[in-house]
């Protein structure tokens, strides 16, 4: 059983990533998707219950805001991975521009996730930390975590 915590603001390539390397193997809990917490709380209990893999599709900026998924998922015996998405806000709103006018996120949003982002630790619960950046033409560069500042 294994939980991943994706980490980084909007338009870092969070939701691409699921897509491209966890759709056909992880159930996608996204507050984008289901709305509400009640809903995304739900669906984690479901996931718990069965003992389905899922990733969390989430800015999840904060330690406290990780700390719901992660504490309840430690106590199920899960594996808990976690993907940092470098977070650069003149990147990300390159990025925001280039989606359907419907899609993207007001640079207010962007900014202030980016006012509240905290670097994940291990000492939160993680077994295991990568580090995600969007590399030439556009693939992901997965590496592995290092404390040290990028």
């Amino acid at each position: 059983m294994q939980a991943i915590i994706f980490c980084g603001i909007q338009a870092t390539g969070k939701s691409t990533f699921y897509k491209e390397r966890l759709f056909n193997s992880h159930i996608r809990i996204s507050l984008d998707l289901l709305r509400t917490r009640n809903r995304e709380q739900r669906l984690l209990a479901l996931c718990l219950d069965t003992q389905a893999r899922f990733a969390v599709d989430n800015t999840n900026p904060t330690a406290a805001e990780r700390a719901r998924y992660i504490e309840p998922a430690k106590a199920a015996g899960y594996e808990i991975v976690g993907y940092y998405f470098q977070s650069v806000p003149r990147e990300a709103l390159l990025r925001n521009a280039q989606r359907p006018a419907a899609e993207q996120v007001p640079a207010v949003g962007i900014f202030g996730a980016a006012g509240r982002l905290e670097r994940p630790h291990l000492a939160e619960g993680f077994d295991a930390l990568y580090y995600v950046r969007i590399g030439p033409e556009g693939s992901f560069v997965v590496e592995p975590w290092q404390a040290e500042p990028r």
